[in-house]
């Protein structure tokens, strides 16, 4: 079918990355493109309503799930509590919304300009702004094949998300540290009066009090450093996110 075009990447990249090398690869060709993965899941009859609300003036169009009827209670459950974890590390994604979505070949122009190493789409195109709608559609239960995205793959692209667009979690390990260290002043005010009351422990006090200064020392340094080494790590190494092989027009 000469209407079917395809990309090759000269290596395996994920899910993310293969998706945005498609975007790119099609922003100057189109009035507007749509993501769908292929597993037969998400509803393409949405693509309908996605297509009226582009021509009524949205320029991003988000395709989100009705209801999770088809998932496990399991996965029901962790995917709500990765999400609300998400938002409490201050990452804003839309809810119950993978990649399905529509995006005008300027809104993909725009996507064009985010040069981030470490990419998580999810996060990247609600910061695009412009005029935005959602379509629900019901999904689909899975005709072959297996998720690709286990227990242990959605922590680990949850924790990517967060870490790439939040520097909460190094702000927290901090506050830990300056908790604990008001926690060591509390102890070495029960020390010092425990050891002239003449009821410490030979040796305690100064192991104790030594443990918990530098342990408060150590968390709080992480937390400042991490502050900006968290920051420029992803992106400083400036490697190309993908390399296309090959094209089919």
């Amino acid at each position: 079918d000469p209407r079917v075009k395809g990309i090759t990447l000269a290596h395996n990249r994920g899910h993310q990355y293969a998706l945005l090398a498609g975007l790119m690869e099609v922003r100057d060709r189109c009035d507007a493109a749509v993501s769908i993965d292929a597993d037969l899941q998400d509803d393409p009859n949405a693509i309908i309503e996605m297509v009226d609300a582009f021509l009524d003036g949205k320029e991003i169009v988000y395709g989100v799930r009705a209801s999770r009827a088809t998932d496990t209670w399991f996965k029901r459950t962790t995917a709500r509590a990765f999400y609300k974890f998400q938002a409490s590390m201050g990452l804003q994604t839309v809810y119950d919304h993978a990649d399905y979505r529509l995006m005008s070949s300027r809104a993909l122009d725009i996507l064009s300009q985010y040069g981030e190493s470490n990419l998580f789409l999810r996060g990247i195109i609600p910061q695009i702004g412009l005029s935005t709608a959602i379509v629900k559609y019901d999904r689909h239960e899975r005709v072959a094949g297996e998720s690709k995205y286990p227990l242990k793959k959605m922590l680990a692209f949850s924790v990517d998300g967060i870490t790439s667009f939040s520097a909460r979690p190094m702000r927290m390990i901090f506050f830990v540290g300056l908790t604990l260290l008001l926690i060591d002043i509390i102890v070495a005010l029960y020390v010092l009066i425990a050891y002239f009351g003449d009821t410490a422990m030979a040796g305690w006090p100064s192991i104790m009090l030594s443990v918990w200064f530098l342990g408060s020392l150590i968390l709080m340094a992480i937390g400042i450093v991490g502050e900006y080494i968290g920051k420029i790590f992803v992106e400083v190494k400036a490697r190309p996110r993908f390399n296309i092989k090959s094209t089919l027009w």
